[in-house]
């Protein structure tokens, strides 16, 4: 693609990579066949090559962002589909980042978009206040028919996607800290210790989040059990927070940078100190995050070079398992599971075969599910702040997934995980949590009570 910014434009770094990634892209459209709101619409500007159009007329006139653009730019979901596409290797990630960033600065949105936006990033990065908020939202659920008859859509959709008052209750123990089901548990200067099962083969750094602690405590504590009970050893060091993916992708970039400065620092003194073998993620949408920390932060001469330290010690959970030969094989349970290929593992992190293989080793019968390359429609705030779309494409990976009659849904990312269980009522869990209970741990939450879904085998 041909573009023309001046001098003065490209002196500034974003705009010279936005404009390395232009002119990468060669029109030839591929990326559209793979596009979930272009799949659903037919709509070339909400394609990644229409937008990709859009963002460069953007960033070269440089001034304010106009209304069009960015109702296109935030309709997109960030899925990266059009990246696995790709025969030009355009990295779409970090263009549509910039114009994000961009949007930001320029643009006043209208007020109600400005406040809900404001309020996601104040609640969903801190897990005290985002226990709260949901347990607010559990109550006032009734009312989300009539705030989106006013128009009031994001706050509809908050109460809706919010767990029942009875599911917290299930799903947010307020039992204990976390990890305190699993046992070897200690304090070392602040940070919580989880000491290996038998001979030590290895040392990693499991990242809690915001999100996943207070919707899927289970989902950590599972993690904690199987790494445990193999013989690694786990901490989750103190101060480690947000990984800033959520303010990241809506473009308040200073938030995001502070949130990424604040983990390499903590993971940084954690393995100078006593060693890391990885650092691992639970949530595949964060995974990809702490995976580009090393681009985000090249600029930053106090924290280039830890940041790409950090991004190259970083893994999925599923990832590590897989490549450190855990769990070993075991009897086949005959429970039939959907794997649901979230779009941060699969495009973002180009995770494929490992989840899918770490389960039927363990046992399980996988089967994949028609177009599993198509987004869910969760994609961090995306079905709060674009819930018409987000439905839309709901209903057809819920029909898709429903196609293959499952036991039980796996998805490898809390907000999946959260979307697609508000659409059907077959369980949905992450494959950590499937991993532990068939070597030995407990079961599912979500599973619990389901006794026609659950192998003899594993019933006790």
């Amino acid at each position: 693609m041909q573009t023309h910014f001046s001098l003065a434009q490209l002196a500034d770094p974003q705009v010279a990579e936005s404009e390395k990634i232009l002119r990468a892209c060669v029109h030839c459209g591929f990326c559209t066949a793979t596009c979930p709101t272009y799949v659903l619409d037919g709509d070339e500007r909400d394609s990644p090559r229409g937008r990709i159009y859009l963002i460069k007329d953007m960033l070269e006139n440089g001034g304010a962002a106009s209304p069009d653009v960015v109702k296109h730019v935030d309709r997109c979901l960030s899925c990266l589909s059009c990246m696995t596409t790709c025969p030009s290797g355009v990295h779409y990630m970090h263009l549509v980042d910039h114009a994000r960033a961009y949007i930001e600065k320029t643009h006043r949105r209208p007020f109600l978009d400005r406040v809900v936006r404001a309020g996601l990033a104040l609640v969903l990065p801190h897990d005290g206040r985002l226990r709260m908020a949901l347990w607010l939202a559990a109550v006032a659920r009734p009312l989300a028919p009539i705030l989106a008859r006013i128009g009031l859509k994001p706050l509809a959709a908050m109460l809706e996607l919010a767990p029942s008052r009875s599911a917290q209750s299930r799903l947010v123990p307020r039992r204990t800290a976390l990890g305190r089901t699993a046992p070897g548990r200690s304090i070392v200067e602040g940070s919580q210790v989880f000491a290996a099962v038998g001979e030590r083969r290895g040392r990693v750094a499991l990242v809690a989040g915001c999100v996943t602690p207070v919707v899927g405590p289970s989902i950590l504590d599972a993690a904690i059990r199987v790494l445990t009970r193999h013989g690694v050893e786990v901490v989750l060091p103190m101060g480690q927070g947000c990984c800033g993916g959520l303010v990241h992708h809506l473009g308040r970039e200073h938030e995001s940078l502070e949130a990424a400065r604040r983990n390499v620092a903590v993971w940084t003194r954690e393995l100078d100190a006593r060693g890391l073998d990885a650092i691992l993620l639970t949530a595949s949408g964060c995974g990809t995050t702490v995976k580009d920390y090393g681009f985000m932060l090249r600029s930053d001469s106090k924290f280039a070079s830890s940041s790409a330290r950090v991004a190259g010690l970083t893994m999925d959970i599923c990832e590590y398992l897989a490549l450190a030969n855990i769990p070993p094989a075991s009897l086949n349970n005959g429970l039939r599971v959907a794997y649901h290929a979230a779009c941060s593992l699969q495009h973002g992190q180009k995770i494929t075969q490992q989840p899918k293989e770490l389960l039927r080793r363990v046992g399980f019968v996988v089967t994949d599910i028609p177009e599993a390359h198509l987004c869910c429609g969760s994609a961090g705030t995306y079905n709060i702040l674009q819930s018409d779309i987000a439905k839309r494409l709901r209903a057809r990976k819920v029909g898709h997934i429903e196609s293959v009659e499952p036991d039980v849904i796996a998805a490898g990312n809390v907000g999946c995980i959260t979307q697609i269980a508000a659409g059907t009522v077959i369980p949905v869990v992450h494959p950590i949590e499937l991993i532990d209970w068939a070597t030995g741990g407990e079961v599912p939450p979500a599973l619990q009570g389901r006794t026609a879904a659950v192998p003899a085998c594993l019933s006790g």
